[in-house]
């Protein structure tokens, strides 16, 4: 019988350690971090550049390996899982915004919100309606047929994040998701985000290096000496 206490964990890392290696040059990043996000929380992770914020993403991510420990999203071990099964969690269980939008350049809002959809199996009038109506409710709904390069930067961010959540994930993780926006673009971003961790339930994961930003999560860490720690 499973553990009541436990399922309101979504990600949990323990002693995440990461040492890059290239010949005899061994450059340690990340030392012993541990933590868990609970569900529906919002987490801001700041520190210095260079101070591993966005290995420490691309490792809970699953986008990246670690040298010691271990991450789990949703109970399951990322280091135990194929490549295949890792990319399964990821596409039902997690989201991803970075601080440039990555958006296929070639396909239209509709069809960029659609994709991780469709990847998942769901048929296209399916995953239309559904990245259609998350496009309508980040404002967007006026701009479906449009490419990236037809959208302003706030727009192509706020598609972005429709992106990230269509599929309705239990974590979104967002590396800088704001750092290329003006300071009224980036308040418009945080605010839907927030939103929407309201509406959809999703937690959130922030590397961020925007005090503002960091100040209206749930909880902030701050990344020192290769361990997390909290933000004094």
């Amino acid at each position: 019988m499973s553990n009541p206490m436990t399922n309101d964990i979504v990600l949990r890392a323990s002693h995440v350690a990461k040492t890059y290696e290239e010949g005899d040059l061994r450059t340690p990043v990340l030392s012993d971090v541990s933590f868990a996000l609970k569900r529906r929380e919002t987490l801001a992770i700041v520190g210095a550049s260079g101070s591993g914020k966005s290995t420490l993403l691309h490792i809970i991510g699953g986008l990246d390996t670690l040298t010691n420990g271990e991450v789990e999203v949703e109970g399951q071990v990322l280091s135990k899982l194929s490549d295949a099964e890792r990319g399964r969690v990821r596409n039902r269980s997690m989201g991803f915004i970075y601080q440039f939008h990555h958006l296929l350049p070639e396909f239209t809002a509709l069809e960029n919100v659609c994709m991780p959809l469709m990847i998942r199996g769901t048929g296209i009038p399916e995953a239309q309606k559904q990245a259609k109506a998350l496009l309508e409710r980040v404002g967007l709904g006026k701009r479906l047929e449009h490419k990236p390069a037809e959208l302003s930067g706030g727009e192509r961010q706020r598609c972005a994040v429709a992106r990230a959540l269509v599929t309705r994930p239990s974590c979104v993780l967002g590396d800088e998701p704001t750092g290329n926006l003006d300071e009224d673009n980036a308040a418009q971003v945080y605010a839907l985000m927030l939103e929407l961790n309201r509406e959809i339930g999703t937690s959130f994961i922030l590397v961020t290096h925007d005090s503002r930003l960091a100040a209206r999560m749930d909880r902030t860490l701050e990344l020192h000496n290769g361990e997390l720690r909290d933000k004094a």
